[in-house]
C-alpha cells in the first residue's frame, strides 16, 4: 500500500505542479489584460455557485469509496443523484439571476449567471465510475482530468481576454473546465449510465454529515466574498479574491496531492490504531515541512513578485497575500483531521467542527468588515484561522491520542527553520529597493531571494536534524527515498 500511495502522490503532485504553473501563468496574463473589477464581478457569481453547490452536495465519491464493494446500481444511483442535483442547481441559478443582479446593482450579473447555469447542468453528467480507480489507490486518472481541464480552461480564457478584454474571459474558462472534465471522465473509464435511486439510502447514510459539513464550511469560506462585494464593491473584491487565490497556491495546492491520497490510505488501516497514529504523524510532519517554507516564503516575497508579474495596479492585494498565506500555512498543521475523521467514520464530528468554526468566524469577519474595511476582514481571518487550528489539533488529540504539544513538537524543526528563513528574507527586503521600471533587475532580485531562502531553510533543517541525532521525520524519509532511487537507477 505504501508504494501505491507514493505513486499516487507522484501523479497528483505532478498534476498540481502543472496546474499551479498554468494557474500562475493564467493569473499573470489575465491580471495584465483585465481589471480588478472584472475579477470581483465574476467572484460574486462563483461564490454564490460554491455556496449553492455545497448546500446540495452529496459527497458521492466519498460514499462510494466507503462502500466496500459498490455494485453497478450504486454507480447508477450516484449518477442519477448528481444529474438531479445539476438540473436543480441550473434552474435555481437561472431563476435567481435577476434578483442577484438587482441586489448588487449590476445588470451584467444576469447574463453571467445564465451562462454558469448551463455549465452546472453539464457537470451533473460526470462519470461516477472514476472513483473505482481512486478506491484502488490509482490516481493517474486524476492527473489526466485535472490537467486537461486546467490546460483547456487557460487556453480559452486567455484567448477570450486577448480578443475581448472582458470579464467573459473568466467565465469562458469556467465553462470550458466543466465541459472538458465531463468528456474526459468517460474517455478514461467506460460507463453507460442508467437512471435509478435504488441505493439512495446506502449512499445518503454515509454522506449526510459530510454534506451538512460542506454546507457550513463553504458558507464559512465564501460569505466574506459576498459581503465585500456588496459593501466595498467589485474592485475591492477583485483585490481580495486574487490575493486569496494566490495565497493558497504555494501551500494548499502543493500539499493537496498528498492529502488526496490520505483518506483511501487511512481507510485501509483504520482498524489498527497504532498504524493509523504512526501514518498520521509521518504524513503530518511531511506536509508541514513542505507547506511552511512555501507559504511563509511566498508571503515574504509577495511585494516584489506581484510588482514584477502583475504590475503596480495589483499591489493592494499584497497585504491579502501576506496575511492569508501565513494562515493557510499554520492550518496545515492540523488539516489532516478531515481524512482521519472520514477513515474512522467520525463524519458527524467534522460537521460539528465546521459549524463551530462558522459560529466563531462569522461575527469576527462581519465586525472586521464594518469597523476596519478590507483589512478588518483579512485580520479577522487571521484570528479565526488560528482558533480553527486549535480546534483541529484538539480533535486529533481526541481521535488518535496525540496531544497538542506532541503535534507541535513533531514539527519543531520545520517551525524553527522557517522562522529563521522568514527573518532572513525580511532583512533582505528591508535593505532592498524594488521598482517596476527595471524588470530585469527586479527578476534577478526575486530569483536571488527564492534560492537564498531555499538554502537557508534546507540547510538549517538538516543541521537541526543532525544535532537532534537524526530522529525519524521528513529528513530520514527523504534520504530513504533518495537511496531507493539511486539503487533502482543502478539496477
Amino acid at each position: 500500500m505504501k508504494e501505491k500511495l507514493f505513486i499516487g502522490v507522484f501523479w497528483l503532485g505532478a498534476a498540481k505542479l502543472i496546474i499551479n504553473f498554468l494557474a500562475l501563468i493564467s493569473t499573470i496574463i489575465l491580471a495584465r489584460l483585465l481589471t480588478p473589477e472584472d475579477f470581483g464581478l465574476v467572484a460574486i457569481v462563483l461564490a454564490l455557485l460554491a455556496i449553492i453547490e455545497a448546500v446540495t452536495d452529496l459527497s458521492l465519491a466519498s460514499a462510494l469509496i466507503h462502500i466496500k464493494e459498490p455494485s453497478e446500481d450504486h454507480f447508477h444511483t450516484a449518477w442519477s443523484l448528481n444529474l438531479t442535483r445539476g438540473v436543480f442547481l441550473a434552474l435555481l441559478f437561472w431563476l435567481s439571476s435577476e434578483s442577484i443582479a438587482n441586489y448588487y446593482h449590476d445588470v451584467r450579473l444576469t447574463n453571467i449567471m445564465w451562462i454558469i447555469s448551463g455549465s452546472i447542468l453539464i457537470s451533473g453528467l460526470t462519470n461516477p465510475k472514476m472513483v473505482v480507480l481512486t478506491k484502488k489507490l490509482i490516481f493517474w486518472q486524476e492527473f489526466v482530468v485535472t490537467v486537461s481541464q486546467k490546460l483547456m480552461a487557460v487556453v480559452v480564457s486567455v484567448a477570450f481576454a486577448f480578443l475581448f478584454h472582458s470579464y467573459w474571459a473568466l467565465i469562458a474558462g469556467v465553462v470550458t473546465s466543466q465541459i472538458v472534465g465531463v468528456l474526459v471522465s468517460y474517455f478514461i473509464i467506460s460507463y453507460k449510465p442508467r437512471f435509478t435511486y435504488i441505493h439512495l439510502r446506502d449512499i445518503w447514510s454515509f454522506s449526510i454529515w459530510l454534506t451538512l459539513g460542506k454546507i457550513v464550511n463553504t458558507l464559512n469560506w465564501k460569505f466574506d466574498q459576498l459581503l465585500i462585494g456588496s459593501q466595498l464593491g467589485s474592485k475591492s473584491l477583485g483585490f481580495y479574491t486574487v490575493g486569496d487565490n494566490l495565497a493558497g497556491l504555494p501551500t494548499r495546492e502543493a500539499i493537496q496531492p498528498l492529502e488526496n491520497t490520505l483518506f483511501p490510505g487511512f481507510s485501509h488501516i483504520a482498524e489498527d490504531k497504532d498504524r493509523l497514529r504512526n501514518a498520521y504523524v509521518k504524513s503530518q510532519t511531511l506536509i508541514t515541512a513542505i507547506a511552511l517554507p512555501l507559504g511563509i516564503g511566498f508571503a515574504a516575497i509577495s511585494y516584489p513578485l506581484v510588482l514584477l508579474l502583475m504590475g503596480a495596479k495589483w499591489l493592494p492585494s499584497v497585504q491579502v497575500i501576506q496575511v492569508i498565506s501565513c494562515i493557510y500555512v499554520l492550518q496545515t498543521i492540523g488539516s489532516q483531521v478531515h481524512p482521519i475523521a472520514m477513515a474512522v467514520g467520525k463524519t458527524k464530528t467534522l460537521f460539528y467542527r465546521d459549524l463551530l468554526n462558522f459560529i466563531i468566524r462569522l461575527p469576527i469577519i462581519i465586525g472586521g468588515l464594518f469597523y476596519f474595511g478590507l483589512m478588518g476582514v483579512i485580520f479577522g481571518r487571521a484570528i479565526s484561522g488560528s482558533i480553527s487550528l486549535l480546534i483541529n489539533m484538539h480533535l486529533i488529540s481526541k481521535m488518535l491520542g496525540i496531544s497538542i504539544w506532541e503535534q507541535v513538537n513533531s514539527n519543531a524543526r520545520a517551525i524553527a527553520s522557517v522562522l529563521s528563513m522568514a527573518s532572513f528574507l525580511l532583512v533582505i527586503q528591508k535593505n532592498a529597493s524594488f521598482s517596476s521600471n527595471g524588470t530585469l533587475e527586479l527578476t534577478l532580485q526575486v530569483v536571488a531571494m527564492v534560492f537564498s531562502a531555499f538554502f537557508v531553510y534546507v540547510g538549517l533543517s538538516l543541521l537541526l536534524w543532525i544535532l537532534m541525532k537524526r530522529p525519524p521525520g521528513p529528513e530520514s524519509e527523504l534520504i530513504k527515498a533518495l537511496k531507493k532511487l539511486k539503487k533502482n537507477s543502478v539496477n
